[in-house]
């Protein structure tokens, strides 16, 4: 009898990756500014603001705008679901990606986070070990977290703040409902204490 293979996700933590907090994104965003990385400050401001799929973010493309802004709003067609997303940039993450296109000499068309071959954007991988790396250099697990950790902040915090459903659907660009709920981990409790507030 052949012997039992260890099971592939013995030790793993799974499931779903928590958000960042406040504190932690803070704390990471000045750690990039002191340390003067620019590239990962553009990338994990843009990464929040975007809420996009890791996949979707690594291979967004330089657009040039009359005058060299950075647009503060912007389009992407996502690849798993084939559905444009739009999102916002605030003034943080355009300064910090206006810093690194100029420092790295981008040009339109080219990708915004190239890789180190020719005509290859960053791979996932490597966004995936920049993430493990920012967290755990502000005293986090780098195993509880991950490049989905960044997608579900912003729309974790907008949620608290607002407890529109409807409006996190739209900015995951989730083509059903449930799924908004599934990924925020909605549950029973969120619902009564939002109900608890209503008086009639």
């Amino acid at each position: 009898m052949p012997t039992p293979s260890a099971a592939w996700n013995k030790g793993r933590l799974l499931g779903q990756k928590p958000p960042l907090k406040p504190k932690a994104i803070w704390s990471i965003r000045i750690r990039l500014q002191l340390a003067n990385k620019t590239r990962d400050l553009a990338l994990f401001n843009l990464a929040l603001d975007s809420k996009l799929r890791g996949c979707d973010l690594v291979s967004l493309r330089v657009r040039v705008s009359q005058g060299g802004a950075v647009a503060s709003r912007a389009i992407v067609m996502q690849r798993k679901t084939q559905r444009p997303v739009q999102f916002e940039i605030t003034e943080p993450a355009r300064e910090a990606v206006a810093a690194w296109m100029l420092r790295a000499e981008l040009r339109g068309g080219g990708y915004l986070f190239p890789g180190r071959k020719q005509d290859a954007h960053l791979s996932l991988r490597q966004y995936a070990r920049l993430v493990k790396g920012w967290v755990a250099c502000v005293g986090l697990d780098p195993t509880r977290y991950g490049t989905h950790s960044l997608r579900r902040t912003k729309a974790t915090l907008i949620y608290k703040r607002t407890k529109n459903i409807r409006a996190i659907q739209l900015l995951l660009g989730h083509d059903k409902l449930e799924s908004t709920v599934r990924y925020l981990g909605i549950e029973v409790d969120d619902a009564l204490e939002i109900s608890e507030q209503i008086e009639i």
